[in-house]
């Protein structure tokens, strides 16, 4: 850069960078490991050009200069190629020779990451920290008997249905008119959130293909995971483990064409049908899929040319509002599998949701609403959109949970919440809560990847570059040379382990409200907030 005489407007010094790289010459060996691994090329071997004072013995000789030229590390100062902070070139690094430090001065970065007039896109999780969900409290406590030993001892039921539950005069008349009933699906509350395969690698997407396989088939927990917009390999299509997934369509259809024509051959019927018209970090905005990751695979699974982006549209010809949705899409999807498989809609957190949701109660066909805060969705979503729009999902699902009760249907259609559920590491606390507030059940993604795979990205922006395809530790790229990283087996091991670890406790949580027999839906009067606006809000008890 200045070799060429000039200083560019975009030129930063390592001080300016948000991560610094520290290096040791005494213990590196030069094993070329570290720049082999960063994702971005943020160092690189470097030709260094070291002074060092040499003092000869006694006194006829003066001290003299000594120039000498040996190798090292260096890193790059030019923003296209800064630390992200991953840390893996420590990881690798036989002798501890090289680390990444967060920089104590101000990010100076996000002033010079627009080049080519494009505005900031990034994967990871959001900016903003906290939020609502961690700060209730479950102030109900069950004194008639031990809440210490009731989860250990007592069979719980932790189940929740998707599907739409009538009256039985409802159901009557159906059958009578139509021959047909609204299929349900006993399911376990914690879902795994939508994501594709594409947005996911191979490898990490049969990880947790394998993790659900096990939990269902060994364990009993009937672990449900959405594949997200995008089709899925044509080999599940056609196994048994389909039951297991629930399949979503968006605006975009990409897969759509697989999967229809896999219909014929399907051995199971699959869970359910998500039909996702918005998600919540970019409410109003289509999902995105970036060229970097639209291999030949990809490509041919969702029926396009491969290395192109492939953007889901906000809206669609066949979906120009709710009620045409629950009429076209809706009642075609159910036709596609005789009426066999439960079909929902899943929205963005926005204060239209309540017009989705009265729009939903009068169709019998509408099995369900999931709803995604603000905080979920973050694959490659723009910082203006993750950080200035959206809904919080507390409020968003508490106002359609007591808009329910007004009209006497909250047994009947199951709310789904997401978005930010576990953000702080709290995932059944903050599930816990969600249930209390309304919500049947949650769907997580997020969470899932950072403890299922070690996910190195945080709420401090390290890493975060999931949407351009070149994660450290394979999650989300579609390089086999990245890809390959991940154990397929390990990550099986982990979703297992942490479905086990969410499963005790959620059971320490509710086994003190004196519920075992059921979820906790709706159960407010055992939350507590120490915020007085939060509790008007929410309509729970301000504590202090």
């Amino acid at each position: 850069m200045f070799s060429e005489g000039y200083i560019a407007p975009h030129s930063l010094s390592v001080r300016d960078l948000p991560w610094q790289i520290h290096w040791s010459l005494d213990k590196c060996t030069l094993c070329g490991r570290c720049t082999t691994v960063c994702p971005v090329h943020a160092i690189e071997l470097g030709v260094f050009r070291k002074r060092i004072v040499e003092t000869p013995m006694g006194l006829a000789r003066r001290p003299a200069n000594v120039f000498k030229v040996f190798y090292g590390i260096r890193q790059k100062t030019d923003p296209a190629y800064a630390c992200i902070g991953c840390g893996m070139c420590n990881l690798v690094c036989p002798n501890g020779a090289i680390m990444p430090y967060r920089t104590d001065e101000a990010d100076k970065l996000r002033f010079h990451i627009n080049r080519g007039g494009q505005p900031r896109r990034r994967g990871g999780r959001r900016n903003v920290r906290g939020g609502i969900l961690d700060r209730i409290k479950f102030i109900r406590i069950s004194m008639l008997t031990d809440p210490a030993l009731d989860a250990g001892r007592h069979e719980f039921e932790l189940r929740t249905l998707l599907g739409r539950v009538l009256p039985p005069e409802e159901n009557l008349r159906l059958l009578k008119e139509e021959g047909w009933i609204p299929p349900v699906r006993e399911i376990y509350p914690l879902i795994i959130g939508g994501m594709s395969f594409g947005a996911l690698s191979p490898n990490m997407w049969e990880g947790l293909q394998m993790g659900v396989a096990y939990l269902n088939e060994e364990l009993g927990m009937p672990v449900r995971m959405c594949t997200g917009e995008g089709g899925c390999p044509p080999r599940l299509l056609r196994s048994r483990f389909l039951k297991y997934v629930i399949l979503q369509i968006a605006s975009g259809y990409f897969g759509w064409d697989e999967i229809i024509h896999s219909i014929p051959d399907m051995k199971e019927d699959p869970c359910a049908v998500e039909i996702k018209y918005g998600q919540g970090a970019k409410p109003g905005d289509g999902g995105l899929l970036m060229w970097y990751k639209v291999n030949k695979l990809i490509a041919a699974i969702r029926g396009v040319p491969p290395g192109v982006s492939l953007p889901s549209p906000p809206t669609h010809q066949t979906k120009y509002s709710i009620e045409e949705a629950v009429a076209k899409m809706i009642q075609s999807m159910y036709m596609a599998w005789g009426f066999r498989v439960p079909v929902y809609p899943k929205i963005s957190g926005t204060s239209t949701a309540l017009a989705v949701l009265n729009n939903l109660t009068r169709n019998p066909y509408a099995a369900a609403l999931a709803i995604d805060g603000e905080d979920g969705g973050t694959g490659a979503a723009y910082n203006v959109s993750m950080d200035h729009m959206g809904h919080p999902i507390a409020s968003n699902i508490r106002d359609c949970y007591l808009n329910l009760a007004k009209l006497g249907k909250q047994n009947e259609i199951p709310l789904f919440a997401g978005g930010g559920i576990g953000k702080n590491g709290n995932l059944a606390a903050n599930a816990a809560a969600l249930i209390m507030l309304g919500a049947s059940g949650v769907q997580s993604g997020k969470y899932i990847m950072q403890a299922a795979a070690g996910c190195l990205g945080s709420e401090s922006d390290r890493c975060n570059v999931c949407n351009i395809g070149v994660c450290p530790k394979g999650i989300t790229s579609q390089d086999p040379r990245l890809y390959r990283r991940l154990d397929p087996e390990k990550v099986a091991e982990r979703v297992v382990d942490l479905f086990l670890s969410f499963d005790t406790e959620l059971k320490k949580i509710v086994a003190p409200l004196g519920r075992s027999t059921s979820l906790p839906i709706g159960m407010s009067d055992a939350l507590g907030i120490d915020d007085a606006a939060a509790a008007q809000r929410l309509q729970i008890k301000y504590v202090v």
